[in-house]
Formats: structure tokens, sequence, C-alpha cells
């Protein structure tokens, strides 16, 4: 007899009947969900995340891109949050992927469960977990004002050129993991940057997904903290105690006299997070040493300035952020006088 299928997998199941679906450049099936493009194979983690989880006042929600810095974010938050009960010579980070350490909502916490228990001593607090989802499909005790809940939320944005390339790297190296038609061939780049650019890609449009997170920190700038990959390889002591004050562990005097914040920049760094990748058997680690740039000097691409000028432009007049139109000097090098859109931020992005 045919098992009985949860509400959450019909849910699921139903949606796919009246939605949109493509494919990624990859051959991974999406759907138009919410007003981003859904991975298929994690739609019913997603409903089941959105439903489900209770968010609790001290958890951290880190929110991001893929390939956009977050196993970097990962380990940074969780050595800051956790320096008290792990000293830097015995932290997990030193043997087990920042992955493993902060799941992802919709790639771990939700899949073997549709409602697991997440109260239990294994997640005390802060809890901190990761998610790529856009601000809007958060799940419902995150973003519903009238549940009270005030967990931070952390996001960090990096060069959308390096994020396709980064990702791009990513996916055609792990394609075999994937649940994608073996026999697709994946689309050639300059296809995929068009695609890339028109917004259809895995958690797209770019900038929906960077401005949705933009727009909420002009809101609730106490809960929800937006870095920029490009600050943290410019300054990342300033960007570790900046971390720590948001979710309230602000360092000491003493911790600074004692260099706490220099050893967790070590520990988080490219060499020793590569290494406890390679300890826990989970690549991630961006293999470009945290470049920014990369795409600049990315053998397998010619990216114009009218392509790049593009993909900036991208929705970023629809956004309710500070928008300007002027010109913006090293973006890709070679972009003169041509104007860009940008949101003002404290600390304009360096696209």
């Amino acid at each position: 007899m045919e098992e009985e299928k949860s509400e959450v997998i019909q849910e699921a199941e139903n949606l796919l009947t009246r939605v949109e679906q493509k494919r990624n450049w990859d051959g991974l099936k999406m759907c138009l969900y919410k007003g981003f493009w859904c991975p298929v194979v994690i739609l019913r983690t997603v409903l089941s995340s959105e439903n489900n989880f209770k968010a609790h006042e001290t958890d951290i929600i880190l929110a991001t891109m893929p390939r956009s810095g977050t196993v970097w974010l990962k380990a940074l938050t969780f050595a800051i949050a956790n320096r008290h009960r792990f000293s830097i010579t015995n932290t997990p980070l030193l043997v087990t992927s920042p992955h493993l350490l902060i799941p992802f909502l919709e790639f771990r916490v939700f899949k073997e469960h549709e409602n697991p228990y997440l109260d239990d001593p294994i997640h005390s607090a802060p809890r901190i977990f990761a998610t790529h989802l856009p601000r809007q499909a958060l799940p419902n005790s995150i973003i519903t004002k009238e549940g009270g809940c005030k967990c931070k939320i952390i996001y960090i944005c990096r060069n959308p050129l390096d994020q396709f390339i980064s990702f791009r790297h990513f996916l055609l190296a792990n394609q075999s993991d994937n649940v994608v038609d073996q026999e697709y061939e994946p689309l050639p780049i300059d296809e995929a940057l068009e695609m890339f650019c028109q917004g259809t890609s895995l958690f797209g449009p770019f900038w929906d997904h960077v401005l949705g997170y933009w727009n909420m920190s002009l809101v609730e700038a106490q809960r929800v903290l937006f870095l920029k990959y490009e600050d943290l390889k410019e300054d990342i002591f300033c960007n570790i105690k900046k971390i720590a004050e948001f979710i309230g562990l602000r360092f000491s005097e003493d911790e600074e006299k004692q260099g706490v914040i220099e050893e967790i920049e070590k520990i988080c760094s490219f060499e020793s997070l590569k290494s406890s990748e390679s300890k826990a058997g989970k690549p991630g680690v961006e293999r470009t040493k945290f470049h920014c740039g990369s795409w600049k000097i990315n053998g397998d691409v010619a990216v114009s300035s009218t392509r790049c000028n593009h993909i900036v432009l991208l929705s970023s007049a629809s956004s309710s952020a500070t928008i300007h139109s002027r010109r913006v000097t090293g973006f890709n090098g070679t972009i003169g006088s041509s104007n860009v859109l940008r949101a003002e931020l404290h600390a304009p992005l360096r696209f």
C-alpha cells in the first residue's frame, strides 16, 4: 500500500502544478516561488521551515546568496558567539566544517523531519542557523511582526560577478551530487551569464535578494546587520568587532589586549578553514582565497563593460532604498563614465 503523503508534500506538489518552472543553466530544476527561483528539490523543506521553524529571541540567522562568503561568515559568527565556551585551541572549527556547526534551514535542519525538535541542549543559545532564502521566504516566525520575535539577522553580499563565477565553478564541480539530469549539457558561460542578468538564477534575482535584506536593515537596524564581503576583506578586525557588538557579545578591553580578535581572525582564515573542510570531507571554502574581483582575472570568462553595467542595473530601480545613478570607478577597470546604480550605504557598495 502506498504511504500517505504528508500535508506539506501535497502542498509542494500542488504548488508545482501552478507555478512557473525552468532549468538553471546547469540543468537543476527551479520553480518561481514567492518571487525567487527556488530549487525544486528543496521546495518541501522551504515550506516546512516557513511554517514550522519557531524563532527564539536569542537566535542568529545568517543569510547569504550562495558563494557570497557563507563559510567565512559562519566561521566568524560561530567563533565570536562561542568564544567563552570553546578556547581557540579547542574550538570545533579546527576539525569541523562551519557548514556542520551552523546548518542551513532548507538544506539540513528540515531535510529529515518536517517539524524537528530544536530546543534540545545541542542547540543551546544562541542558536545559529543559515539560509540562502530571500527575505520574503524566511520562516514566518522570523518575519511576522505579530510574533514579536526579535532574533538577529546577519546578511552578507558580494560583487555579483564574483558571486556568479564562484557559484558556477561550485555547481560544475559538484554537478554529480546535485539532482540534475546527468545527460543535460550545462549552458556555456555567456548564456549562463545572460540568465543571471535576466534574474533567472538559483535563489535569484540577485538584486532582489540583496535589496530585500538591505531594505530590512534600514527599517530594523538593531535587528538586521548588512555586511559586504569586500569590506571584510579590507578590514576584518573592525568587522569582527561589529559582528560581536551586533549580537550583544562585545569584546572586553582585556580580550582586545589579549589578542582574542586576532586569534579569531586567524582561526577563520582561508588556510585554517580549508584545513578543517578537508578534515571534515566537506568542500566549500572559496578556492580563490577570498579574492575580490576574481571574475576579472578568470581565464574562462571575458565580460564586457556593457554586460557589467547590465548586471548592476538589474531591478535596482525598484528598490525603496535610496538609489542614485552616478559614475562609479573601479567596478571593472574599463567602465569609464558609464552610470550605474548602487545603494547608498554608510560605506558605498563597491560593485
